[in-house]
């Protein structure tokens, strides 16, 4: 994540900061995990951390528990407390006492019916700065929350905060499926003492009135409707967006503003399962479908196309559940949901069965115990979406694999999809993998992937020789989509491009904040540094794709090539590129291959770009 404007540079250290634990707030709450009225067909165990809302609720009750879960998970960043609020279809707050929900850490949002109509907050689901001082409130680190399928009408709240829905976070932060009438949607909490920054977020499939931008350094929309842009800071990115803002690269070209990088349709796209509530009151869950040259949401004039499945096709799993018996479910052919919390993995679980759902709830996190490897997906049309994998202290060699590599497997018809699942290296404690995902098979969709070395955690769970990790992301597989890639901070190149035929609209990377010395970050032939992207293919295609440096250590580091490619590719095939030195000391000296000028101390904080490579 970025620490630093983009028109001042200032650093701001990475924070180690504490957990937050409130209990004494909620104690007096019922926090179970059924329905508070009108309970369904088949009652379902979700445990205690996921909270479904009715709207005969008085709207005060409501009000009460989502508070108490916001005082508990505001601050509580590196915390192993998760929540799922989930609000069955129906209209909750009114303009006379508007329902206000404000979404800290490991908190999903998400409404329960089939289509985002079915599910209206008459208020706000807002994200604010966390303010470190007084005059220091920034989002560069409001992760792992997520909104979704479900119609904010924008009401309430008083001066600054009634002009609009703020969602001021970054990565691992998704709107989904999300409808905002009434009022504008601000990326950026202008309304706290600066500096306000804000670094890397993803709204896919939703339809907002106008947006504010702001301080966002980089986004990425996609398949949605919105009401204008304000502006661009250093890698805005849109396909398939009904009203986004014209292309116009690098920014200021011929006085058009920017940046943006506009793809009028999204190649291949496949929206994230989602849990919802039928007429009968009965649970399932819709598993939509592939999309291809996609504009606009896939709600907007009839109802998304897809596929649902009964719930009682799903095993619920909870921390306590043994990976053996999450393993002999899915064996006996069930789906697999797992509901919120920390679950510690020391074999793997293994997905064989085509077309298998596993979605996670809350933000579960899967953490890897004594080197294993945590998923590992042999089979085709597997859909994973809505959780995150952590290395564990013993290092695995992989945390999620999709496929052998012993041979290439999967139907662009019915591909394995990947939708906001999230790695972690270090942070909450220490973590150790060489690869965090490995994909082999073909025509694979990773949609949202944020893959993590951290750069700051708890006290000695970062640092050079802790959290070691080699590449973030290979990709062995023919034509596999990335739609939304974030990458960062890894010790060699961040990703690997092997497969031919790969697409990746928007990409964002940092290199390693810390290598001690440039001997410590320099690839075997010499070259300086590591890139953050490297393709081996005869054929790929990249749009809107950063990387910036911030070496800290103290000592001068830099990299050869942000971006290593063959010079071979088709004329145009890598569309708007960009590096940007964050402050430190080295830098980046080319943008790719040796062509682009350098980001270095000489132009801090000033994108440079290259348009198209090689040259068309």
């Amino acid at each position: 994540m970025k620490r630093h404007s983009s028109s001042t540079v200032r650093p701001i250290r990475p924070l180690l900061v504490a957990a937050i634990f409130l209990s004494t707030l909620v104690a007096s709450l019922s926090l179970g995990g059924t329905a508070v009225a009108s309970p369904p067909v088949r009652t379902v165990d979700f445990g205690p951390n996921v909270i479904v809302f009715d709207p005969s609720m008085p709207v005060a009750d409501i009000q009460a528990k989502v508070d108490a879960i916001r005082d508990r998970q505001v601050n509580n960043e590196m915390g192993t407390d998760r929540y799922a609020l989930l609000f069955k279809p129906g209209t909750y707050g009114s303009a006379a006492t508007p329902l206000i929900i404000q979404v800290g850490y490991y908190t999903e949002v998400a409404g329960l019916g089939l289509n985002p109509s079915d599910v209206v907050i008459n208020g706000h689901v807002d994200v604010y700065n966390r303010c470190l001082a007084p005059d220091n409130c920034i989002a560069l680190d409001n992760f792992w929350r997520t909104v979704s399928n479900l119609t904010i009408n924008v009401m309430g709240l008083s001066d600054c905060r009634a002009s609009g829905n703020f969602w001021a976070a970054s990565q691992a932060s998704p709107m989904r499926r999300v409808n905002i009438s009434g009022g504008n949607l601000t990326l950026m909490d202008y309304c706290t003492a600066g500096p306000q920054y804000a670094s890397g977020g993803f709204i896919a499939d939703s339809k907002t009135g106008f947006v504010i931008n702001g301080s966002q350094q980089q986004y990425y929309v996609r398949d949605s409707s919105i009401g204008g842009w304000s502006n661009g800071v250093w890698n805005q990115v849109f396909s398939g967006v009904i009203g986004a803002p014209a292309e116009c690269f690098p920014a200021n070209a011929n006085g058009c503003g920017g940046p943006y990088t506009t793809l009028a349709t999204t190649p291949t796209s496949k929206e994230k399962p989602y849990l919802y509530v039928d007429a009968s009151g009965s649970y399932n869950v819709f598993v939509p479908s592939v999309r291809t040259n996609a504009s606009g949401t896939s709600w907007g004039n009839l109802p998304t196309p897809g596929r649902s499945i009964p719930l009682s096709r799903f095993f619920v799993a909870k921390p306590s559940d043994s990976i053996r018996t999450i393993n002999a479910a899915l064996d006996r052919g069930l789906n697999l949901l797992f509901t919120p919390g920390v679950y510690d993995v020391a074999r793997t679980i293994d997905v064989q069965r085509a077309d298998t759902v596993v979605l996670g709830l809350g933000m579960a996190t899967l953490t890897a115990v004594k080197g294993a490897v945590v998923m590992d997906v042999q089979a085709g049309g597997v859909d994973l979406a809505g959780f995150t994998v952590d290395a564990g202290t013993v290092n695995s060699p992989v945390l999620v694999r999709i496929g052998s590599g012993h041979g290439h497997h999967g139907d662009s018809r019915t591909p394995t999809a990947l939708q906001d699942v999230f790695f972690r290296i270090g942070g909450p404690h220490v973590g150790k993998a060489t690869v965090s995902l490995e994909v082999n098979d073909d025509g694979v969709i990773l949609d949202d992937i944020w893959s993590w070395r951290a750069d700051h955690g708890v006290a000695g769970s970062v640092g050079w020789t802790i959290n070691t990790a080699r590449n973030g992301v290979i990709v062995n597989g023919d034509n596999v989509t990335a739609t939304g890639l974030f990458v960062e901070h890894y010790q060699q190149t961040n990703v690997i491009w092997n497969g031919r035929g790969g697409k990746v609209v928007f990409f964002q990377n940092e290199l390693a904040y810390d290598p001690p010395s440039q001997a410590a970050f320099q690839q075997p032939n010499g070259v300086k540094g590591w890139p953050a992207l490297k393709v081996t293919a005869r054929t790929f295609k990249g749009y809107g794709m950063g990387s910036y440096s911030f070496f800290n250590q103290g000592v001068d580091v830099y990299a050869a090539n942000a971006f290593e490619v063959p010079s071979t590719l088709a004329p145009g095939s890598l569309h708007n590129l960009l590096t940007v030195f964050l402050n430190a000391n080295g830098g980046i000296l080319n943008v790719v291959n040796g062509v682009g000028g350098s980001a270095t101390g000489a132009n801090p904080s000033v994108p440079v770009a290259v348009v198209n490579y090689p040259a068309v």
